[in-house]
């Protein structure tokens, strides 16, 4: 079994290759910053909440189809949960499963121009995140849902 330690030092290892990335303690946890927007943020019983885990943004309606479909793995945390954010426990999850959802997060926060760079310096991870849909309606929401869904199973 992993100690502490060394779920933290997985999230570190994949978080600090993304370009741009750098750490410092926030609220008592290492948290991951691109430029200075957080895009990860580890959560080892934190409050004594029992969760060995790190939190990452979603995008819309990404969260509640996570949680839904393995709620073992996947919880809604306190305080950024409301902003769509999802707990990802690091017991059950794989390093190549993992290594998705952070470089996913790392797009969704990541500002337009550091983006472009580390696309021309060929430090893009993966693919470039799909335009967002101009309508913030139901139906754009769910679309969008639908779009993320189908590029999280063909991985």
């Amino acid at each position: 079994m992993d100690t502490d330690e060394e779920y933290v030092e997985r999230v570190r290892r994949i978080c600090l290759a993304l370009p741009g990335t750098w750490e410092k303690l926030s609220h008592g946890e290492p948290t991951f910053f691109i430029g200075k927007k957080v895009f990860a943020m580890c959560s080892i019983n934190h409050h004594n909440d029992g969760h060995i885990a790190v939190t990452i943004p979603a995008a819309i309606g990404i969260q509640a189809m996570l949680i839904e479909k393995d709620p073992k793995k996947f919880y809604r945390p306190p305080y950024v949960g409301p902003a769509g954010w999802v707990g990802i426990e690091l017991p059950k999850v794989s390093d190549r499963e993992l290594t998705l959802h952070l470089q996913e997060a790392w797009r969704l926060i990541a500002p337009p121009k550091i983006q472009a760079a580390a696309a021309e310096a060929g430090q893009r991870p993966e693919k470039p995140p799909k335009k967002e849909p101009r309508s913030t309606g139901k139906a754009a929401r769910q679309s969008q849902a639908r779009r993320s869904t189908k590029s999280l199973e063909k991985r």
